[in-house]
């Protein structure tokens, strides 16, 4: 996680963020303590930090730093200028803490856990608003594992994670809204599904983080909420108004180290 010290809202790179609309601050501060205090003291796991740099604003959302898999991280590769300047940064904390760097193809987008998530040993992978389909063989060559591949048509959910979550090997939770047809029949093809109402998806309600059975999520998504707990996870909400005016909840504020 990367605390919001140098968070802001200066530019507009999706659907969400409007300069019209710039986050309170001081809320976001404390929604992202709150979110930090949930991961350590009820989840109880151990989180590293990574300091914020003044020009990258977006920073605090880890989760498009890379995938990590053991000791390697597949860096990003951002498709927009702004976020670009946060490459070099996540780089130097992994290569400090002897994790293997490797990069993507220069001209082939990808943009990390926002648009790679593990069901089991397959991995899923998002496509078309900010990664590119190359970075899926990639992918799939890098790590000699299964990878299917998921359209986003709806520019309001523009990485895989803010439109689904994997709960297991076999269970996913998605918005259907934000896939094309295709990727809708794959889906259904492959896992059992949950599926979030049109209202809570707008919430960022797939925007989840899962460890085990405990689930982490943004507040305002009671249904999905009832949904898991009847299933016997754990869940934990936080208010992440604040994140979400740039487009990220308690998924995009985290990355998965193993």
């Amino acid at each position: 996680m990367c605390a919001p010290d140098a968070y802001d809202l200066r530019y507009e790179i999706n659907a969400w963020m409007s300069l019209k609309n710039r986050p309170d601050l001081s809320l976001a501060t404390q929604q992202w303590a709150q979110l930090y205090r949930v991961m350590t003291e009820s989840v109880g796991i151990q989180v590293e930090l990574i300091p914020q740099a003044a020009e990258t604003p977006d920073m605090v959302f880890t989760a498009n730093a890379g995938l990590v898999v053991g000791r390697r991280i597949l860096l990003s590769n951002f498709r927009h200028p702004e976020r670009q300047l946060e490459a070099p940064y996540f780089r130097a904390w992994f290569e400090q803490r002897g994790y293997e760097v490797l990069v993507p193809p220069e001209t082939c987008k990808f943009e990390g856990e926002g648009d790679a998530l593990f069901a089991g040993d397959t991995l899923l992978a998002g496509y078309l608003k900010r990664s590119d389909i190359c970075s899926h063989q990639w992918l799939s060559e890098t790590l000699q594992r299964r990878v299917i591949s998921l359209e986003l048509v709806d520019p309001r959910w523009y990485h895989l994670d803010t439109a689904l979550f994997p709960l297991s090997d076999e269970w996913v939770v998605y918005y259907p809204g934000a896939f094309d047809s295709y990727a809708r029949r794959v889906l259904e093809a492959n896992f059992q599904l949950i599926e979030v109402a049109p209202e809570e998806a707008l919430k960022f309600a797939c925007n989840s983080v899962v460890i085990g059975d405990q689930i982490v999520m943004p507040a305002g998504c009671p249904k999905l909420q009832t949904e898991l707990q009847s299933r016997g996870f754990r869940v934990y909400s936080v208010p992440l108004s604040e994140f979400i005016k740039s487009g990220g909840a308690a998924k995009c504020l985290t990355l998965y180290l193993e």
